[in-house]
């Protein structure tokens, strides 16, 4: 960005308040040298957890009203839950906070620019602008954000180049997404990372069931070669019992884990059909293997509806 600007934050999350601490101070971000931050005027956070991120990341500005937050900056950032976007901009725009020729900008991944249509409406320079990174809210993010791409959409050719010219203060890299994409691109994202999570924290309570005393270290340099292995070469990395064929061991892992880890059957038989179906479709299995796989899939899902057994009851007349 060639000149610093006034930057106001509505909604001091996790991600708003790491991208505000990176605007202050991009030189943490970008890992280079800088010709200087932007000035964050002042933020709205209501929770405690908000006001301790500020308090941390953002000491000395002011915790304000969103409208006044508004009021007082050139760049807006809405950081707030999906679900509350359009709200707020509807909101701060028939109060007036938003005005003619500032720029406002909302971090959502699923949103293109049709929910900032009411500050459109008046004038404003509207886009989207979506870290694909997961956060934790703490100063350990801004050196993640050094090379993350981000989900921009803007309207016009000037509105284009504000958003790159700010992805890159925070040390990122554009990726431009059409608005009618929106909700696709952050599909995959989502699909990715939060299902990843839920998938490996099962795999943690599996091993602990067997006996694992350090089931992430057990999983950690596993999983990530598996990740590395994935991004770079897609289904040819799979490997397992599945792409071999071995239904017996497919077998042994269905009766073992519907005894001790039965909260994780569901997504294993899921993750597993999955699996299957992609081994199939690129050749690397026999299809008379995969039908013996897919019925042992098949007999667990049956079992898994099965109702449970009704309790006797004494009748005592």
């Amino acid at each position: 960005m060639n000149h610093p600007l006034r930057v106001g934050v509505v909604g001091a999350g996790r991600v708003g308040a790491v991208l505000a601490a990176a605007l202050r101070n991009p030189t943490i971000a970008s890992g280079a040298a800088s010709a200087g931050g932007h000035t964050i005027v002042s933020v709205a956070g209501e929770s405690d957890a908000s006001r301790a991120r500020i308090a941390s990341l953002l000491p000395g500005v002011p915790v304000e009203k969103p409208t006044a937050v508004a009021r007082s900056c050139d760049l807006l950032l809405l950081t707030v839950p999906d679900d509350m976007l359009g709200n707020v901009v509807q909101t701060m725009t028939d109060a007036g906070a938003i005005r003619p020729g500032m720029y406002v900008a909302h971090t959502s991944g699923r949103h293109g620019l049709a929910i900032l249509e009411p500050a459109a409406a008046i004038g404003a320079h509207v886009m989207a602008i979506h870290p694909a990174m997961t956060f934790s809210g703490t100063a350990v993010d801004l050196g993640r954000l050094s090379g993350c791409v981000f989900g921009l959409t803007a309207a016009t050719a000037a509105d284009r180049a504000f958003a790159e010219a700010l992805v890159g203060d925070l040390g990122g890299k554009p990726m431009w997404v059409p608005e009618e994409m929106r909700t696709l691109y952050h599909a995959g994202l989502a699909h990715g990372a939060n299902h990843l999570v839920t998938l490996v924290t099962e795999a943690m309570e599996i091993l602990s069931a067997a006996g694992a005393t350090d089931p992430a270290g057990t999983l950690r340099p596993l999983l990530t070669a598996a990740l590395d292995n994935a991004l770079d070469h897609g289904d040819a990395a799979l490997t397992g019992p599945i792409v071999r064929g071995d239904a017996g061991t497919v077998a042994a892992h269905l009766d073992d884990i519907r005894v001790n880890a039965p909260q994780t059957l569901a997504s294993y038989v899921s993750m597993a059909r999955a699996t299957l179906d992609r081994a199939v479709s690129d050749g690397r299995l026999l299809p008379i293997r995969a039908l013996k796989i897919k019925k042992l899939l098949d007999d667990a899902d049956r079992a898994a509806v099965q109702p449970l057994p009704r309790p006797l009851h004494t009748w005592n007349p």
